[in-house]
């Protein structure tokens, strides 16, 4: 069993409803449902809407991960669940679920952190992780680059976002140029009929003063919108196809030199790329390029493992018990500022020799009002 765990993963971070089951580095089901269409109205993610369709979709989308692994969820390991960061009221949904779950099973429960779960879900297309891993983790909400020791206990941050994430961005050029939500697929495609150099817009954070790692799209979000409306103003046609293939370029230009450069700095000769933009085709092609030229090995999953599912989740899970991590508790809470510091919440009263080092800080991740209101 310690060698290749049976686990199922919950993920409910935003509008996803993720449930997968891993065994081991091998994936057995990845069943997702999705409330997208119910936010696109609204032009982005409405945290109470996603909740209540975590809330309808759950016990399905777990039933249909079990018929489709083949497995009963009695045989199963563990369950492990996104406990944060994410929006609070989706990740309450999903801790619960894996919570009522695990105790009327008698199994572990693991809550596991998002961003680090985006990296894990790698081992189940491409085997284990180097160790270290350097990760450029992507999508709506996050915009990080990540020094992972060792995935279960050490995840470093070396770079993030200050503004927008490269995912809002895209959502927000597409408003814009009213092309719908979410942006990221529909200026990819359009992308691809127009020139990338077409238009000169600005590289944030990439002066010699500026921040090595981190990034910032807001910048670039204003020059595009102001360069759409002076179109507009002079009355002449907007060329959407130019604006979305300079605007990408503009991105992922900054995203590919950032990583490669922090992989040279770190003497790492992997690089891992997750998150919902690795889905994006130009995002991969450059990637591939420069780390040829700077001889890196990529590693990017397939564009459904980029996006939020629960396998990532059932990948990290199945590493904490192939590891000997110690489980959480029963009173473990959502916590939507999970820090990538800590990958996973475990027990605080299991005095395991297993702790990573970043316990030490005084991170209370059972929220005081949670614990007294919802598991009293």
């Amino acid at each position: 069993m310690a060698d290749e765990p049976l686990v199922l993963g919950i993920e409910t971070s935003c509008d996803e409803t993720g449930v997968g089951i891993v065994r081991g580095h091998t994936l057995l089901a990845d069943a997702v449902a999705s409330s997208v269409d119910e936010h696109a109205r609204f032009g982005g993610v409405v945290p109470e809407v996603a909740s209540r369709a975590h809330l309808e979709a759950m016990v399905p989308t777990i039933q249909r991960a079990l018929k489709e692994a083949g497995v009963a969820a009695s045989d199963l390991d563990g369950i492990a669940v996104t406990a944060g960061p994410g929006l609070a009221g989706a990740l309450l949904v999903g801790v619960s679920a894996a919570k009522a779950y695990a105790y009327a099973l008698g199994k572990p429960l693991y809550g596991v952190n998002h961003l680090a779960s985006h990296i894990c879900v790698d081992q189940l297309e491409h085997g284990p992780l180097p160790e270290p891993t350097m990760a450029l983790l992507v999508s709506g909400g996050h915009s990080s680059l990540l020094l992972a020791p060792d995935i279960t206990a050490d995840v470093r941050p070396l770079g993030s976002t200050i503004d927008d994430a490269a995912g809002e961005a895209f959502d927000k050029i597409a408003r814009v140029l009213n092309l719908g939500f979410p942006g990221g697929p529909v200026i990819d495609r359009i992308a691809r009929e127009g020139d990338p150099d077409a238009i000169a817009f600005p590289r944030g954070l990439t002066g010699p003063r500026d921040a090595a790692y981190d990034f910032s799209f807001s910048g670039l979000k204003t020059a595009v919108a102001r360069w759409i409306e002076a179109k507009r103003a002079a009355g002449e046609e907007v060329p959407i196809a130019d604006v979305s293939a300079s605007f990408q370029e503009a991105v992922v230009d900054v995203l590919t030199r950032k990583a490669v450069r922090a992989c040279k700095d770190e003497g790492v000769e992997h690089l891992m790329i997750g998150g919902g933009v690795a889905a994006n085709s130009r995002l991969r092609a450059m990637a591939e390029r420069r780390c040829e030229d700077a001889g890196l090995t990529l590693r990017v999953p397939r564009p459904k493992l980029c996006t939020d599912n629960g396998a990532m989740v059932a990948a990290l899970g199945a590493e904490m018990v192939a590891r000997g991590r110690s489980a959480s508790a029963w009173d473990l809470s959502a916590d939507s500022s999970l820090p990538v510091t800590d990958p996973h919440v475990p027990d605080p009263d299991a005095h395991s020799h297993t702790h990573s080092h970043s316990h030490s800080h005084s991170h209370d991740h059972v929220h005081e009002l949670s614990r007294k209101n919802l598991y009293a």
